[in-house]
C-alpha cells in the first residue's frame, strides 16, 4: 500500500572514513560513531528535522523545509568543527548532501527520486562540508549569510537529469585555508584526466602533466605549483575557487588526454580562478611523436595569455624532449609514475626497471639517468645499507651522465646534490642545490633538502626562508608541512609553529604525523601531559614498520622530557639491540638516549651511524634547545669533525 507523497527536504549525512577507521580498530571507530550520533541528535531536533534511519555511519533525515535543513547541516558541522578543536583524538568528520523533491512514506521510512538524488549529492561534499542541490539553491540563496559557489558539473549514478550543485562556503573552511592570496604570477596545473580508451595509459596523463609542471616553471616570473601538491585533486569535484584559495594561485591549467594507438588528442584551458572565466582554451590532434611539440606550444600559449615571455630554458627543455625516442619518453614516465607512487621498495625497483628501458631505448634520455640515480640512492639508504656505498656509486655516475647529456636539466643537478649532501660534500652540495633551482624555481623537492643542508650547517635564517619557499610551491604536501614544523620548534617559533600544526590538521586530520607532531608542539609549549597523549596516540594508528621504529622512540624521548626517565629507559633499552643497526634510526635513538642523560650511549649510537653511513643529520643536534647538554660535551665537536661542519 503506498503512502502519502509530500514535498520534503531531504539530507544525508556521511562520516568520512569510518570503514577504514574500523578496520584498524573497529572498538575505536565505533566510540567515536556513537559519539557523532549524540551530537547530531539534538541538532536535528532544534532544527525541526525527522530522523527518518541510521544508515551506519550517517543518517537519512527529512525537513519540511529547505532552509531548515541547511540551517541544520551548518550548525552540524559547526558543533563538530568545536569538536574537533577541542578533543585530543582523530577528529570527526563529516559529508551532509541536501536535496529538495517530493518523496512518498511507507511507515516511518521514505522513498522516491528525491531520496537518491540526495543520496548522490552527499558524496560531492569536501569532509566537513555541506552541498546542495538546485532545487535547495532556489530556496535559501537570499536567506543564509554562508555563499554559495556552484559545482563543475557532474555526472551522477543513475540520474538521467542534469542537476546543478552548489557548495556552502562555510566561513571556517575558507578561514582553515593556509594562504588567500592569489598573487597573479602563481600557476598551477591540474592534473589532466585520463580519457584513453586503456586506463593503463593513466601514467601518459600524469607524465604530460609533471613535464608541463617542468615547462611552464622555467618561464621567468612565473611560480608553478610543486607536483605533490597538484596531484591531491586528481578527480577531485573541488570548485575552482576553492581549489585556488587553497593552493594560493590565480590561475589554473587543466585538460584531458585521449591517446589511442600512435594518435593522441589534447585539450587544454587556462582559469582565472576569481572570476572563472576561461583565458584561453585549444585542443590538439596529433600523433604521439608530436607530444613534446604540443608542450611546447602549450606554454607559449600560457605564457602569452599571463603576459609573460617564454625563456630560453623552458626552449631547452622542449628541444632535449624532442631529441629522445618516443619508446624511451614513454618508458621515462611510467618510471616516474611508479617512483611518485611510493617509496616502497617494489615501487622503487618498478621505476628502476623502466628508467633502465628508457636509457636502453635512447641513451641520450638525461632525465632517466636522473631517474635511475634516485631509486638507486633510496634503495640504497632504506632497504640495502650493505649494498649503500655501491649503490651509491652508480647512482653518482648517472646523475654525471644526466648533467653531461642535459646541462640545463635541474633533475640531474638536484639528484647530484643530493648525494654529495649525503657524503657531507657540503660546497658541492650546495652549488648543485643552487643550479637546480635556478633552472627550475618550483623544484619543492630541492629546496626540501636544501633546507636541510642548511641547518646542519647553522644557517638557520637561510634554512628557514628555503622552506618557507617550499612550502609556498607545495602548499598540500604533508612531508614539506612537517618539516616546516620541525624547523620552528627547533627555532622556538611557536606562534608559527602553531599555525603550520593547524595547517597539518587540515592536510592530514586522521594521520600518525599529526599526532607525532602535536606531541612536539606540546612539549615545546610545556604541556608535558598533552604531549605524551599525543604521542601513545600516534602509535595507535598502523605505520610501517619503519615508521613504527620511529614512534618508539618518539615516545621514550618524550617521556625523558616529561621528567619520567625511568620509562623512557626501559623503552630504549627494549629497542637497542633490535636497532643497533638501523641507520634511519640510530640518530634518534642517539637524542633519546642523550635526553634522559645517558651521553656516553648517546655518542656510540651517534659515532655508530656515521660508521655504517658515513653521514647522518645533525641539525636536531644544532638547533634544538634540548640539545644544549649534548653540545656541551667535547665528543659532539668529534661528530661535527667527522662530518667536516665547523661548530657555531
Amino acid at each position: 500500500m503506498s503512502g502519502a507523497r509530500r514535498l520534503a527536504a531531504i539530507m544525508f549525512t556521511d562520516m568520512v572514513g569510518f570503514t577504514t577507521a574500523s578496520q584498524r580498530d573497529e572498538a575505536r571507530a565505533l566510540d567515536r560513531l556513537r559519539e557523532h550520533q549524540e551530537l547530531l541528535r539534538p541538532v536535528i531536533l532544534e532544527h525541526h528535522g525527522r530522523l527518518v534511519k541510521s544508515t551506519g555511519d550517517g543518517f537519512l533525515v527529512e525537513f519540511e523545509s529547505a532552509l531548515n535543513a541547511t540551517r541544520c547541516a551548518v550548525e552540524i558541522q559547526r558543533r563538530i568543527r568545536e569538536r574537533n578543536n577541542t578533543q585530543a583524538g582523530p577528529p570527526i568528520q563529516l559529508r551532509i548532501g541536501i536535496h529538495l523533491g517530493d518523496v512518498e512514506r511507507r511507515g516511518e521510512d521514505i522513498f522516491g527520486d528525491a531520496v537518491n538524488i540526495a543520496a548522490r549529492v552527499e558524496p560531492l561534499a569536501e569532509p566537513g562540508g555541506v552541498c546542495v542541490s538546485d532545487a535547495v539553491y532556489g530556496q535559501i540563496r537570499n536567506k543564509i549569510s554562508e555563499p554559495l559557489e556552484k559545482l563543475p558539473a557532474t555526472e551522477m549514478k543513475g540520474v538521467t537529469t542534469p542537476i546543478e550543485i552548489y557548495r556552502l562556503a562555510l566561513p571556517w573552511a575558507t578561514a582553515s585555508i593556509p594562504s588567500t592570496d592569489r598573487p597573479s604570477n602563481r600557476l598551477a596545473i591540474l592534473p589532466f584526466a585520463n580519457f584513453s580508451p586503456d586506463p593503463h595509459d593513466e601514467y601518459f596523463a600524469d607524465g604530460l602533466t609533471e613535464e608541463l609542471i617542468a615547462v611552464l616553471a622555467q618561464i621567468p616570473g612565473i611560480q608553478v605549483i610543486a607536483r605533490t601538491s597538484v596531484f591531491q585533486y586528481k578527480s577531485t569535484s573541488k570548485p575552482v575557487s576553492q581549489i585556488g584559495s587553497e593552493l594560493g594561485v590565480a590561475s589554473l591549467l587543466e585538460g584531458s588526454v585521449r591517446k589511442s594507438g600512435n594518435r593522441i588528442r589534447i585539450t587544454v584551458q587556462l582559469i582565472e580562478v576569481d572570476s572563472q572565466a576561461h583565458a584561453w582554451a585549444h585542443s590538439y590532434d596529433r600523433e604521439l611523436a608530436d607530444v613534446f611539440a604540443v608542450q611546447g606550444e602549450v606554454a607559449q600559449e600560457v605564457a602569452a595569455a599571463l603576459r609573460l615571455k617564454f625563456g630560453e630554458l623552458g626552449r631547452k627543455r622542449i628541444e632535449s624532449n624532442r631529441a629522445v625516442s618516443t619508446e624511451s619518453y614513454l618508458a621515462y614516465l611510467r618510471g616516474r609514475a611508479a617512483f611518485s607512487h611510493s617509496y616502497s621498495m617494489s615501487s622503487l625497483e618498478l621505476a628502476h626497471a623502466e628508467f633502465q628501458k628508457a636509457v636502453g631505448e635512447d641513451a641520450g634520455n638525461a632525465r632517466a639517468y636522473a631517474g635511475l640515480a634516485d631509486t638507486e640512492h633510496l634503495v640504497g639508504l632504506w632497504y640495502d645499507p650493505k649494498g649503500y656505498a655501491e649503490r651509491n656509486r652508480r647512482a653518482k655516475e648517472w646523475a654525471l651522465r644526466a648533467i653531461e647529456i642535459e646541462p640545463e636539466g635541474a633533475e640531474g643537478h638536484s639528484s647530484l646534490g643530493l648525494l654529495h649532501y649525503d657524503h657531507c660534500e657540503w660546497a658541492d652540495a650546495e652549488r648543485e642545490a643552487k643550479l637546480a633551482l635556478a633552472l627550475n624555481p618550483s623544484y619543492a623537492q630541492t629546496r626540501v633538502w636544501y633546507s636541510m643542508m642548511l641547518q646542519e650547517l647553522g644557517r638557520s635564517s637561510e634554512a628557514l626562508e628555503q622552506m618557507k619557499l617550499a612550502r609556498e610551491t607545495d602548499p598540500q604536501s604533508v612531508a614539506t608541512s612537517v618539516l616546516l614544523h620541525v624547523l620552528l620548534i627547533f627555532l622556538r617559533l611557536m606562534d608559527a609553529a602553531k599555525a603550520e600544526l593547524e595547517h597539518l590538521k587540515v592536510l592530514a586530520p586522521l594521520s600518525r604525523v599529526l599526532h607525532e607532531r602535536a606531541a612536539w608542539y606540546d612539549l615545546a609549549t610545556g604541556d608535558f601531559e598533552g604531549a605524551i597523549r599525543e604521542a601513545e596516540q600516534a602509535e595507535l594508528i598502523p605505520a610501517d614498520e619503519r615508521d613504527n621504529r620511529n614512534l618508539t622512540v618518539l615516545r621514550a624521548s618524550v617521556y625523558a622530557l616529561a621528567g619520567r626517565r625511568e620509562a623512557a629507559r626501559t623503552l630504549l633499552d627494549e629497542q637497542l639491540e633490535r636497532l643497533s643497526d638501523d641507520v634511519q634510526v640510530l640518530p634518534m635513538l642517539g637524542l633519546a638516549y642523550g635526553l634522559i642523560g645517558d651521553l656516553d650511549e648517546c655518542f656510540r649510537c651517534l659515532h655508530k651511524t656515521i660508521d655504517l653511513h658515513g653521514a647522518m643529520a645533525v641539525q636536531f643536534l644544532r638547533l634544538d634547545p634540548w640539545c644544549a647538554p649534548i653540545r656541551a660535551d667535547p665528543r659532539y665537536r668529534e661528530i661535527l669533525g667527522r662530518m667536516r661542519l665547523q661548530d657555531t
